[in-house]
């Protein structure tokens, strides 16, 4: 009797619109973060979602084209059309456009990985890149992560332009980067990210050390909206940090600041990013005044 009700209540909540959209949600963005793929159980157990809705889901998705199975009793990974489906958008949007050729000309001159990152309701996520460094170590990440908030530099880029109170409240929803998953100079707690928050303030720019990951080095500029001010994304400059050190990344500072200039007037331009055009940036958080 109590199998049965366990797999009434499976079915129950698995019909429901809003359960089923929330779980197909959690099992893309689950097999986004694990590209090599998952099998079943692991996603079931992740997600903590019945087998039998797991696979359900992944059946659906299959169908549709976004999932495939390595073969049978295999691993789910997913496919190519996620990634079409975001560069259409991209595309469509304007950013390819209007922002390549300014994120071009400032890896050109930095010989460092630059990369434009868009508020997204509480999150970052980066959405174009242009590869100045062409030989030696290269930092060159996918496109369509979300950036943790608390040890990125476009992450305190946007955090320094809100009321502290509110910046905290985003990372601990998101939760802090641990010093052991990133770099060895994260800051794990309110007090040591305030500390980098209020530097970044200060500056106009955050600058970034082994924050992030061990090796790397990242100075990012707020990109704001130019005709009230909020903040809609963040440019980023990153490197070895043996070879973006501080003085060079200061140095950058006034490139790095313009550039974030003409990318806001580049985004209000794009019909798809525009917060006046109904777009993402409509949803974006407004900073402090």
């Amino acid at each position: 009797m109590p199998r049965q009700a366990a797999i009434s209540e499976d079915v129950e909540t698995d019909s429901a619109p809003h359960g089923l959209l929330e779980r197909t949600l959690g099992v893309l963005e689950l097999l986004a973060a694990n590209a090599r793929g998952l099998q079943l159980y692991e996603i079931a157990e992740t997600l903590a979602i019945p087998r039998s809705a797991t696979h359900r889901v992944l059946t659906s998705l299959i169908e549709r084209g976004y999932v495939r199975q390595e073969r049978r009793q295999g691993a789910y990974q997913l496919t190519a059309r996620i990634a079409s489906l975001a560069f259409t958008f991209l595309a469509g949007s304007g950013v390819t456009d209007f922002a390549q050729p300014i994120l071009d000309r400032l890896a050109a001159e930095s010989s460092e990985l630059v990369r434009l990152a868009m508020v997204d309701g509480r999150e970052l996520v980066w959405v174009a890149k242009a590869q100045g460094s062409q030989f030696g170590l290269r930092y060159d990440p996918d496109m369509g992560q979300i950036g943790r908030l608390s040890c990125s530099a476009s992450g305190h880029a946007w955090l320094s332009c809100l009321p502290e109170d509110q910046a905290v409240a985003l990372v601990e929803k998101q939760g802090f980067g641990l010093r052991r998953d990133y770099g060895p100079k994260a800051p794990e707690s309110k007090s040591a990210l305030l500390k980098y928050l209020r530097t970044a303030r200060k500056l106009g720019v955050a600058i970034t050390t082994q924050t992030f990951t061990p090796w790397m080095a990242a100075i990012a500029a707020p990109v704001r909206d130019p005709q009230n001010g909020d903040v809609v994304g963040a440019v980023v400059v990153a490197g070895p940090h043996v070879r973006l050190t501080e003085e060079k990344m200061l140095e950058l500072a006034p490139s790095l600041i313009g550039a974030a200039q003409e990318l806001a007037l580049a985004i209000v331009a794009s019909p798809g990013l525009s917060p006046r055009s109904g777009g993402a940036a409509n949803i974006f958080v407004t900073p402090a005044k």
